[in-house]
């Protein structure tokens, strides 16, 4: 039986643009601070699970909910479990939006909102191809189980919680990433840089506030720092021409307090070099002032060891392997008063060879123990990696050379997927080589055409691995 995966996946555009629109309007951020005992991690994302499980419903697909922080849709029988991995909560929305983030937008091709591309888009383009080849008929000699996660963007509580009573699949790929496979994904872990209480004397300037970020996966778009105190009255000329420069976008409020916003650029912080950090660049500005001995320790630190350093050179952290490549450093939360909390969180994607306690040990000797107390914050993970030569990470270039006619390849990333979750585990698209990278940042979007070649290509390749 020869199948054309392209036509047949054209078919079903426009429903699954319908249901895309469905899950994309439903924000779907973690939201601890309203859980309950149905929502533990908030109602979004329990409604955005509810609202995927309902469709698979409809379509007469058997599904199972797990404390409503991870599900399952289900297709086949067999001795071996075949995995598929999405997720359907989202990052916050964040500043620059030209829309609505939640309500999707479609224009020259592409729908637009935020986890258009991360990952409801891909998600739904994988549930489709269930639906295709289950409604041509096609054999299936295992069980195929699509595991839904609600806070993969965070702390993976509902995919810990689904394997806790759940069966773990043997193999499987997660629809999260970008074509034509990461077979490699580097360690994950955030650390927390505690400044150490100092001793307030006379200045100048005093820093009341300074913050930046929302998420520790995120660049920082925009940053904030309140001062009290008589600025140089240079200050608001050199500090313009300094933004224009730097190509960021300055807001200067001159009064007492003052108040500084800048505005960079936000992205993922697999690669925070596609980002403009708006925490480094504002202490970058400001280090040189005469501020208070705490504000401008903690400027200082920022502005020496974390902006512009993207490898992790200044913390003396760096790091490269051959397979796995470079170390990344991405310092993604800032907080700072007086009074309170003087912090930073750096968000480190680690190769093989290195790990999180030795990174932690890196940064604390380097910034100094006496200045300051590094700790991890959440939960670490290490490397994981699939051998290029496993039948898995073969079958899955081969269909994507098959359909694309480009030559597949082996890669690894920073960024962490459900992949990881089981040892015979990679992810497998949607982005195509090319597209540009917008998860995580604002105007997020996927060209419609590629979410359907992605439908086609799943189809193909899961057919291949179950039959």
């Amino acid at each position: 039986m020869t199948i054309n995966w392209q036509q047949e996946a054209e078919k079903l555009e426009p429903q699954l643009l319908s249901d895309l629109t469905t899950l994309l309007k439903i924000n779907s951020e973690r939201d601890t601070d309203h859980q309950t005992k149905a929502y533990p991690l908030g109602p979004g994302p329990a409604k955005a699970l509810e609202a995927f499980l309902t469709i698979a419903e409809r379509d007469g697909f058997k599904t199972f909910n797990v404390d409503n922080v991870a599900g399952r849709i289900e297709l086949g029988s067999g001795d071996e479990i075949f995995g598929l991995f999405g997720h359907v909560d989202v990052v916050p929305a964040g500043p620059g939006w030209q829309t609505d983030p939640f309500v999707p937008v479609i224009k020259d091709g592409k729908i637009y909102g935020r986890g258009t591309s991360d990952d409801k888009g891909p998600s739904i383009a994988a549930y489709y191809a269930l639906k295709l080849i289950r409604d041509l008929g096609l054999p299936i000699n295992k069980k195929i189980h699509f595991i839904i996660g609600t806070d993969e963007e965070s702390e993976w509580v509902g995919i810990h919680r689904y394997l806790e009573t759940q069966p773990a699949p043997d193999f499987g790929f997660s629809p999260d990433a970008e074509f034509p496979i990461i077979n490699g994904e580097k360690g994950i872990a955030s650390f927390k840089i505690d400044q150490k209480p100092i001793a307030a004397a006379p200045a100048e300037l005093t820093l009341t506030n300074f913050s930046a970020g929302i998420r520790p996966n995120m660049v920082p778009q925009v940053a904030t720092a309140t001062i009290t105190g008589d600025l140089p009255e240079t200050f608001a000329t050199q500090a313009t021409a300094w933004a224009d420069e730097a190509g960021v976008k300055l807001t200067l409020t001159l009064g007492n307090p003052t108040t500084i916003e800048v505005v960079g650029k936000g992205a993922h912080a697999q690669e925070p070099k596609d980002g403009k950090n708006a925490g480094t660049y504002l202490a970058n500005l400001l280090a040189d002032l005469p501020f208070d001995p705490a504000g401008k320790a903690y400027l200082l630190m920022v502005a020496k060891y974390l902006h512009n350093d993207s490898r992790g050179k200044l913390l003396g952290i760096n790091y490269t392997d051959k397979l796995m490549g470079e170390l990344t450093a991405s310092p993604d939360i800032f907080t700072f008063t007086q009074d309170g909390e003087q912090s930073v969180l750096v968000n480190v994607r680690y190769p093989q060879g290195t790990d999180a306690d030795t990174i932690r040990d890196q940064i604390e000797t380097t910034l100094g123990a006496d200045k300051v107390t590094v700790s991890i914050s959440g939960h670490a993970q290490g490397p994981h990696y699939v051998p290029g030569d496993d039948p898995l990470v073969k079958t899955l270039l081969q269909t994507f050379t098959d359909h694309t006619g480009i030559p597949g390849h082996e890669q690894v990333i920073g960024g962490g997927t459900y992949g990881r979750i089981i040892k015979r585990g990679v992810a497998f698209g949607a982005q195509m080589p090319g597209q540009e990278n917008v998860m995580h940042q604002a105007n997020e979007y996927m060209p419609i055409k590629d979410i359907i070649t992605a439908v086609a290509i799943y189809a193909d390749a899961i057919s291949r691995l179950v039959k």
